[in-house]
């Protein structure tokens, strides 16, 4: 069964409050459209390397964060490069960032 879709803009106000509080800086680096843009997350982890996540539908219809830069943390510059690729592809796209230096996932 699929979810119901939140809106862009309520998610990103979901991802910041989960990062406050957690104890994380989170920022919006770029505004999408508020009703239906795509969101990614950017993780700065432990020596500025970088997870870059976006919401995914599963097989069984649950909403899911991948990771779209693979399993294993990147250089900043190459999730920049990422993220800047997908902004290029997408007018819509909402960028959230996260400094999280213990580790830090959208879901918890």
């Amino acid at each position: 069964m699929l979810e119901p879709r939140l809106k862009a803009e309520l998610l990103v106000q979901a991802l910041l409050r989960h990062a406050h509080a957690a104890a994380r800086g989170a920022y919006v680096t770029r505004r999408g459209d508020a009703q239906s843009g795509a969101v990614l997350v950017k993780h700065v982890g432990p020596g500025f390397r970088c997870t870059v996540f976006q919401t995914a539908f599963v097989d069984d219809g649950a909403r899911r964060w991948l990771p779209m830069t693979g399993d294993l943390p990147v250089a900043e510059a190459e999730a920049d490069a990422f993220v800047a690729r997908q902004c290029r592809y997408d007018d819509d796209l909402w960028v959230v960032e996260v400094e999280a230096p213990e580790g830090w996932t959208p879901e918890g």
